[in-house]
């Protein structure tokens, strides 16, 4: 039913970034093994080290990475040498091979790149009538199958035509930096990760309305020694540090293009990926917009969704979701609030798509369900697939149903514009199925998105097609209506 595009994205290992490399698994670990190597290298002739340390400021600049990437070795080269040499001097080319030694490339989406999020691009200057310049949030995998966020650019003409933009390179990581936390979210997301002891609560009831690491660390130091050093304290104390350092702001460049910006994993509650970015462009009541996103923190056991708010998908903040309504993956915010509220579709019970409500956007109640599976292409479960869309005819929802041998295919919801908990029409057949070409992937049988987006009477979605790449599809809005079926409660 839905028109495809040639428009396509694949993933490309080439798109690399440098990062800390530690051999081992922990510094406590390997502390005798960063002594064995820093030793080799002080070894080593000095002839010998300065073709090694040539050889990598080449290899850099082949890659792109030469600006950045000399400034991150020689961060790591002082960060090992505080650790294992006293008062040792490096030459030049003694800090750049040690400083490589503990440096590795790392392909952001050296694995797969799928579930694509549109949206409106910031920038919409220099467009001829009836074209739009699109952001696109991607989920880029790399190696161990740890997800980040990437971004590409994409353009929608007067004839109706989807193009993705060449993406810029080198990849550039954002400078990362303390978030700020209101006293009650804190409070709040303590409790909703069972941590709220006696001790955090009185550790919160001293901390200011808004607060940041400093303040808390400025807290606990009133706190009684006798508190203090007791064998448990140590957990809460700890609980209280993680769970401060857990928000958190990532700030680009401004000379950094938009597709070349990527968010790594940051906070240790989603060291094994930030996942499934369902980005929005957020008009608030006061007309301002803004850009907003959940995500799913992965830490290799438990699953959380997070927070982002961006100004200008350069500076972002990520922040906790707490609450009964933020207790699974994929959650989908509204792009305005409805009645006064923030407004989010999610799946707290893991197979329905229900709504959930929120007065601040962060702290959110689960309402009701709006959905469950009804079809057999969509019996193990529904989800939806990116924030409602706003049209005359009412909320437009595309969601994803997973049916037998675990296919995933597209559909819609319509949703009523002042009542989204009400649903007027449902597909009742899927609006795309990964049949033929759309097969394969890294992982079969799979078509899935985080978002579409609506211009001049089209609905575009860009698709993940097996988890691997990512493709464009596309259907008239009173087509899409016309196809659905009304829906009987």
């Amino acid at each position: 039913m839905m028109r495809a595009h040639s428009a396509h994205l694949d993933h490309d290992p080439s798109r690399v970034v440098a990062r800390f490399f530690l051999p081992g698994e922990g510094l406590a670990s390997s502390h005798s093994r960063l002594t064995q190597i820093v030793a080799r290298v002080l070894d080593s002739p000095p002839q010998l080290t300065q073709e090694s340390a040539d050889r990598v400021v080449e290899d850099l600049a082949e890659r792109g990475l030469d600006r950045g990437g000399i400034d991150l070795i020689l961060a790591n080269a002082r960060a090992v040498r505080s650790r294992v040499l006293d008062s040792a001097v490096l030459t030049p080319s003694q800090a750049l091979v040690i400083g490589a030694a503990f440096t590795a490339e790392y392909a952001v989406e050296g694995a797969a790149l799928c579930n694509p999020s549109a949206m409106v691009h910031p920038s919409q200057e220099g467009l001829a009538p009836d074209q739009l310049r699109v952001a696109v949030a991607l989920r880029c995998i790399g190696e161990g199958h740890i997800s980040s966020i990437g971004f590409a650019e994409a353009m929608i003409d007067a004839d109706d035509t989807w193009t993705f933009l060449p993406r810029a390179a080198p990849v550039t990581g954002p400078v990362i930096s303390a978030g700020d936390w209101s006293r009650h979210h804190f409070g709040r997301a303590l409790e909703h990760e069972g941590q709220l002891s006696d001790l955090a609560n009185a550790v919160v009831g001293t901390l200011p309305d808004r607060f940041s690491v400093p303040e808390l660390e400025r807290a606990l130091l009133t706190l009684p020694d006798e508190l203090s050093s007791r064998p448990d304290s140590r957990e809460p104390i700890r609980a209280l540090r993680d769970m401060a350092a857990s928000a958190y702001r990532a700030d680009f460049a401004t000379s950094a293009p938009l597709s070349a910006r990527v968010l790594l994993p940051v906070a240790p509650q989603e060291d094994h990926g930030v996942e499934d970015a369902r980005f929005v462009r957020f008009t608030d009541e006061g007309g301002t917009t803004g850009y907003r996103a959940t995500y799913t923190a992965y830490d290799g056991r438990d699953i959380a969704p997070r927070l982002i708010t961006s100004p200008d998908l350069r500076s972002f903040a990520v922040h906790r979701l707490t609450g009964t309504g933020a207790r699974n993956k994929g959650m989908a915010l509204f792009p305005r609030l409805v009645g006064g509220r923030h407004l989010a579709l999610s799946r707290t019970d893991g197979e329905n798509i229900s709504l959930a409500r929120s007065d601040d956007g962060v702290i959110w109640d689960d309402v009701a369900i709006v959905h469950r599976p009804t079809e057999l292409w969509e019996l193990v479960q529904l989800g939806n697939c990116g924030s409602p869309l706003e049209t005359e005819e009412g909320w437009i929802v595309l969601t994803h149903g997973v049916g037998p041998l675990r296919t995933y295919s597209l559909g819609a919801l319509l949703l009523d514009l002042d009542d989204p908990s009400r649903v007027i029409a449902r597909s009742t057949t899927p609006l795309l199925e990964p049949r033929g070409d759309l097969q394969d992937g890294y992982v079969p049988r799979v078509v899935y998105s985080c978002g579409g987006i609506v211009h001049r009477g089209i609905l575009w979605v860009p698709v993940g097609v097996g988890d691997a790449r990512v493709q464009v599809y596309s259907i008239a809005i009173d087509e899409l209506v016309s196809s659905m079926t009304p829906h009987r409660r």
